[in-house]
């Protein structure tokens, strides 16, 4: 299993898990940001990963540094509701201006 990486959210500098504060800037930890959703909370939630978008960094291969894995949501296009919903409203749109004009 990846061990995850972490990283101060005011400098970037990387730092160990068990960092109450970072070395470069100084600044202290109180929690865990997701750079991804946002969420904030205690570093041992975040042990495989975030708990609520399951945004992880993981190594790129051949490289040093990180490649963010993109949620299941962000892969692919629109779900076929929002293409439905758009056309819905168009057809409505334009009705409504045929209506008004005839």
């Amino acid at each position: 299993m990846k061990q995850p990486r972490f990283f101060c959210e005011h400098c970037g500098a990387e730092v160990s898990r068990d960092t109450k504060h970072c070395p470069r800037c100084g600044r202290y930890f109180a929690s865990v940001r997701c750079p991804a959703c946002g969420f904030v909370g205690d570093e041992r939630i975040f042990k495989g990963g975030c708990p609520v978008c399951g945004y992880a960094a993981v190594p790129e291969q051949g490289r040093g540094d990180i490649k963010a894995r993109p949620r299941e949501e962000e892969v692919g296009s629109l779900p076929l509701w929002m293409y439905i919903l758009a056309g819905s409203i168009l057809l409505a749109v334009l009705g409504f201006l045929l209506f008004t004009l005839v």
